[in-house]
């Protein structure tokens, strides 16, 4: 995080997300879920998986499926990081789905899912995906449901002992504030930020490092700001009702300190998110990347749509880190409410002249344009997001938006000069620009999904898909 404080670490503080990704699937943070046959998986092809670990190896197997791909445009779409295997599937089948029909009759289309290890809390519904209560108040209260402490003893293998005790707090919600000081200091052990400093080593977010029982009581402000979770009868009737501005629900004595419970375990979903949000730029940088530049020397004519969904979109972004200056074989990104920093690709902040962005620049390796899709209905992006401001120990308060710490996929591409900024029906009219950065405001499609994340996973739209293919000049 060291090279991105004040530029990125925003990525780090996603609550409530309901990415249609994928997960570990039990299998850990080394596991690699191997290639999809060619037209098989998914109702369009040629279509492989693209699997990567958490330390951004390729399975080998894969990169040769894709390699042997007969097509002249390659579509490569990474998932966000709530999901497990079999929804990262059906994202990829719908999403996809239109493409065929909405191409030229020059281009032969290959499409690549790529897969890395996340993980999902699957008690947060996804549009479209969950059945038709995905878009209303999600009722899972703060106990940890099986499918998702499955998840987490993956996701963090070997600490069954910890979970379980984790586990046994929310469950219990105990008016102590001993237990919270208990739960704070597990989570930390877990998302490993309890070790001895070191003199390379990031700092420890303040969200991880300050009293617990004022980092819940704010962590349950913002899911009452976003929505949700619904708070319990019996710990509401101890809470008295708050002014604006973040003070939202405050707990009394006694029974108030049931409600923090709900903030409790959001602290618990950050400590996942921190780890998923470096792990995905290391894995855009140090495994897609490489893999796209052997990809390119194998089949220099092939050209590479990037797509990438919440996480995703850091993911593929930093794959431009690896794609020399002078390549040309990305000729789109596509950003879907992308949760990295709108000012990942300035050459110079606002609010520090002397920085860049973590990406500054790197639009340029983009033969085309870089579009970055926002919507002002993602609670996730436009609520959750700035609390990476306490994350990097910033002294703003945790609720409230504060410019220094926007998500792109809030409102779009920031502080680079030129960039354009459309509605998403002007940039199916009259088309995006063929280069430079373009912010799109999807607003009018990515609409729907309940609390506490909005509308962050409503992305498989044929609008979005029609968007993609202008941006790769792939159209009839």
């Amino acid at each position: 995080m060291a090279d991105n404080v004040g530029t990125d670490a925003g990525a780090a503080g996603i609550a409530g997300t309901g990415d249609g990704g994928t997960g570990n699937g039990g299998t850990g943070d080394g596991g690699i879920a191997g290639a999809v046959a060619a037209g098989g998986g998914i109702g369009v092809g040629p279509y492989a998986e693209l699997a990567f670990d958490s330390e951004g190896d390729a399975d080998r197997a894969a990169l040769g499926s894709v390699a042997r791909m007969e097509a002249t445009d390659l579509l490569v779409f990474a998932h966000g990081w709530n999901s497990d295997p079999s929804t990262a599937t059906r994202l990829y089948d719908r999403f996809f789905g239109p493409f065929p029909g909405l191409v030229g009759s020059g281009v032969r289309l290959g499409y690549v899912g790529v897969v890395w290890p996340s993980m999902r809390f699957s008690d947060e519904p996804i549009p479209d995906f969950d059945g038709p209560d995905a878009l209303g108040r999600p009722g899972f209260g703060t106990a940890l449901d099986p499918a998702t402490r499955h998840a987490l003893e993956a996701f963090w293998p070997g600490r069954s002992a910890e979970l379980e005790r984790v586990a046994e707090l929310l469950e219990e919600r105990e008016e102590s504030a001993a237990a919270f000081i208990e739960f704070g200091a597990l989570v930390r052990e877990l998302a490993g930020v309890n070790a001895v400093p070191t003199a390379d080593a990031p700092p420890v977010p303040a969200l991880f490092a300050e009293d617990v029982l004022e980092v819940c009581r704010s962590l349950t402000d913002a899911l009452a700001e976003a929505g949700g979770p619904p708070v319990p009868e019996d710990a509401a009737r101890g809470a008295v009702a708050g002014g604006s501005g973040g003070e939202g629900l405050v707990p009394v004595a006694g029974e108030g300190l049931r409600v923090l419970w709900s903030g409790a375990k959001e602290l618990l979903r950050q400590a996942t998110y921190y780890q998923m949000k470096r792990r995905a730029g290391l894995i855009g940088e140090h495994g897609l990347g490489p893999a796209l530049v052997e990809l390119a020397q194998r089949r220099p004519a092939l050209r590479v749509h990037l797509i990438g969904h919440s996480f995703g979109a850091r993911l593929v972004s930093f794959a431009l880190r690896a794609v020399p200056d002078d390549a040309r074989f990305v000729k789109s990104l596509s950003l879907l409410q992308g949760a990295f920093s709108h000012y990942a690709f300035a050459d110079r902040l606002p609010h520090d002249a002397e920085r860049g962005g973590a990406l500054r620049g790197l639009h340029h390796r983009v033969d085309g344009p870089v579009v970055a899709c926002h919507s002002p209905y993602d609670a996730s992006l436009g609520v959750f997001y700035p609390l990476a401001s306490r994350m990097a120990g910033d002294s703003a308060g945790l609720l409230g938006f504060d410019a220094r710490w926007g998500a792109i996929g809030h409102d779009g591409v920031q502080a680079v000069p030129g960039a354009a900024r459309l509605s998403l029906g002007a940039a199916l009219r009259q088309g995006v620009p063929t280069t430079g950065c373009v912010s799109v405001d999807a607003g009018s499609v990515v609409r729907r999904g309940g609390p506490p994340s909005g509308a962050h996973s409503d992305i498989c739209h044929e609008e979005l898909a029609r968007l993609v293919v202008g941006a790769g000049r792939m159209g009839r």
